[in-house]
């Protein structure tokens, strides 16, 4: 039976409003306000399964969060006609700050934020919870503050900071620094550290652990180049012995394998009989499925298949590697794949959109991670497969990073090859003829490209490149539309602009 967090509803979070007409200035005796609420563990639960709610819904992880991610990388390439406007604009470098993707991103992390400071504020002052939950709950809170401000920080670089929930309509901040917004970031992730549980079980599984915070931290310090604090973290997480390689590469993002010994935070969708909630922003009281398969599979809307670069990244006999890397196999559909349990035969007939070039060969080919055709065969299918967030693979891969940065490259090597010995992937220990690791250089060469395989589709990629490119580790731009000075961030949402009194036209980035 599938684990997942109970989510019960909090109303959308609460609104306040105030009008001078005599009629309709008074106030519900019986309505539910930031003052007659959070007076109990059950009602501090809800606020914090609410910004889960948030986390997982259309305008964020569900859709929008991973299609923004996919975009921005080398990664993926249009499936055809089908991708709408807005999708393209990303995907070829030429969004604009009325992108309607943007704004879903932007929108849903600071209503990410808006519930977390509800939470974070509200929650010390309950009395009648115990402190372990009390701290363990807030801690879920700044976890999830923390990761909507590194969002918000890498995406679109400076950003407005809240750290208390918004009580007027002009309660409107200005534009921070970047640094300021992964130091706020950092704050809230050494803050959640401290509280936060170790592990869940039972309905309690998806809530933000210590390990998910550390590995948070990791992440912001390497885009920041601090190599050495990253590494901390990620030592904690490797020592702790919590965590480990699953053996089938295809559990990590099938529906069978959640939850498994090398996951370390996942958002969790839930079977709902196929229901999907296009409106947008969910507020708790519904479970909800992912539209991921729908968007990516092969047989579905396919708006978005992988790039001829990743699927020539692979090393194979026919380019003189030693082995044919079977991560290929379980990361695409191809023709003559079976799905549907072994059913049905996948092929160009039921394929529609574009194809690839693999290997010199036309072919049309599509993304098998996240997708449910493995076990079914409908035409249109949103899914309750869990979109895996951060998992052991790439604390591996980050602390191969930082050792080689130390110098350290027997340690780094060995870290990557750990990595390579899973044992449905197997792949021939490092160094090798086409990735030799004499050198510094590489060694990181290396490193890159078995991030680059290893973690394909898994919405990573943007944000390695934006680091590499920010900290000088790219031997070349991926990006061939990119323009230095304006393609390092998405433009901040013109509305926002607009609607904030203290934002002007000149706090956009560069470029927009």
């Amino acid at each position: 039976m599938k684990k997942i967090i109970a989510i019960t509803g909090l109303l959308s979070l609460f609104t306040a409003m105030s009008c001078n007409d005599e009629i309709l200035d008074k106030i519900n005796p019986n309505g539910v306000t930031f003052e007659t609420y959070f007076n109990n563990e059950a009602e501090l639960t809800a606020g914090v399964n609410s910004i889960y709610a948030l986390v997982q819904s259309n305008s964020l992880v569900s859709r929008e969060w991973f299609f923004t991610h996919d975009l921005k990388a080398d990664e993926v390439a249009t499936g055809g006609g089908q991708l709408e406007t807005p999708r393209n604009q990303i995907l070829i470098g030429v969004a604009n700050s009325g992108n309607s993707l943007c704004n879903a991103v932007w929108t849903g992390w600071y209503r990410t934020i808006h519930r977390a400071n509800v939470v974070i504020e509200k929650g010390p002052s309950i009395e009648s919870v115990p402190a372990e939950t009390k701290a363990r709950l807030i801690g879920e809170a700044q976890f999830l503050r923390a990761w909507a401000y590194y969002e918000l920080g890498t995406l679109f670089g400076g950003a407005p900071i809240y750290t208390e929930f918004s009580k007027t309509v002009d309660g409107a901040n200005s534009r921070a620094s970047q640094s300021e917004v992964y130091n706020q970031a950092i704050a809230d992730a050494k803050a959640a550290e401290a509280g936060l549980a170790v592990s869940y079980s039972g309905a309690d599984l998806g809530r933000a652990t210590k390990a998910a915070a550390q590995t948070l931290l990791a992440r912001i310090y390497l885009q920041m180049g601090n190599y050495a604090s990253a590494k901390t973290e990620l030592k904690k997480i490797v020592d702790s012995g919590q965590f480990s390689l699953v053996s089938n590469y295809l559990d990590l993002t099938n529906e069978e394998g959640e939850f498994n010994p090398e996951s370390i935070f996942e958002i969790v969708f839930s079977d709902s009989g196929g229901a999907y909630n296009w409106g947008g922003d969910s507020n708790g009281n519904t479970q909800e499925e992912t539209v991921r398969t729908q968007e990516y599979s092969a047989v579905g809307w396919r708006n978005l298949i992988p790039s001829n670069k990743i699927l020539n990244a692979y090393e194979r006999t026919s380019k003189g590697d030693a082995k044919s890397d079977p991560r290929y196999d379980m990361s695409y559909w191809k023709d003559g794949d079976l799905f549907n349990n072994g059913a049905d035969v996948i092929s160009s007939d039921i394929v529609q959109g574009n194809s690839s070039i693999v290997d010199g060969v036309e072919q049309k080919v599509s993304w098998r991670k996240y997708s449910v055709l493995y076990k079914s065969n409908a035409g249109y299918a949103t899914s309750a497969i869990n979109q895996r967030i951060m998992r052991y693979a790439d604390v591996l891969l980050m602390l191969a990073e930082c050792e080689a940065e130390d110098g350290n490259l027997a340690a780094a090597v060995a870290l990557v090859n750990q990595v390579r010995a899973r044992e449905s992937v197997d792949m021939p220990p490092l160094p090798t003829a086409n990735y030799p690791t004499s050198t510094q250089a590489e060694v990181l060469a290396a490193i890159q490209h078995e991030r680059y395989v290893e973690l394909a589709g898994e919405q990573v990629r943007d944000f390695d490149l934006v680091r590499w490119r920010k900290n000088g580790k790219l031997t070349e731009e991926p990006l061939s539309y990119f323009v230095s000075g304006k393609h390092e961030f998405l433009p901040i949402p013109q509305g926002e602009i607009d609607n904030n009194p203290n934002l002007t036209q000149a706090d956009q980035n560069p470029g927009y």
